[in-house]
C-alpha cells in the first residue's frame, strides 16, 4: 500500500510540474501576435493569437531508464492560421501529425510542411515554430525526451 500511494504522488507531482511548465508557456508572451500587424493595417482580421488558438492536452509522462531523463507525450490541436512563438525545448521532440497540415520552421533549416501521416524530428535546443497552414484544426502527437527538472519550454524572442 505504501508503495502505492509513493507511485500515485509521484505521478501527481509530475502532472503538476507538467501543468506548471504548460501554464508558463501560455502565460509568457501575452503580447505576440501570430500575424504581423501589416496585416491588419491591409483590412486583414488578425490572426488568432497562439495563447487561445493552442491547445494540448497531456497524455503520457514518464522517467526513463536513462538516469535524469524522462518521456513526456502531448496532444497539440492548432486553430486554423495559429501559429507557436519561437521556442526551444531541453532534449529531442518528435512531431507527428495526426490532422491538417503544418508549416514547421526549425533554425537553420529550410521550413518543411507536413500534412497527416507525416512526422519530424526535432533535435534538442533547435529554435522552432509550428502553424496550422491549412484552413481547419490541425493537430501533431509531440513527443519529447528531455532532461528531468528542467521546463519544458523556452520561448525565445
Amino acid at each position: 500500500m505504501s508503495r502505492n500511494n509513493k507511485t500515485n504522488a509521484g505521478s501527481l507531482l509530475g502532472v503538476a510540474i507538467v501543468t506548471a511548465a504548460l501554464t508558463a508557456f501560455a502565460g509568457l508572451s501575452q503580447a505576440q501576435e501570430t500575424q504581423p500587424a501589416a496585416d491588419a493595417d491591409a483590412g486583414q482580421a488578425p490572426a488568432k493569437r497562439w495563447q487561445t488558438g493552442i491547445k494540448r492536452t497531456d497524455l503520457v509522462r514518464h522517467d526513463l531508464d536513462v538516469e535524469g531523463r524522462e518521456v513526456i507525450q502531448v496532444l497539440v490541436d492548432f486553430d486554423p492560421g495559429v501559429e507557436s512563438p519561437k521556442h526551444s525545448h531541453p532534449g529531442v521532440e518528435v512531431a507527428h501529425v495526426v490532422a491538417g497540415t503544418f508549416e514547421y520552421e526549425l533554425q537553420g533549416q529550410p521550413n518543411v510542411t507536413l500534412k497527416a501521416g507525416d512526422s519530424l524530428y526535432i533535435p534538442a535546443g533547435t529554435v522552432h515554430k509550428a502553424k496550422n497552414v491549412g484552413t481547419v484544426e490541425a493537430s501533431e502527437l509531440a513527443t519529447y525526451i528531455v532532461k528531468k527538472d528542467t521546463p519544458l519550454l523556452k520561448i525565445e524572442q
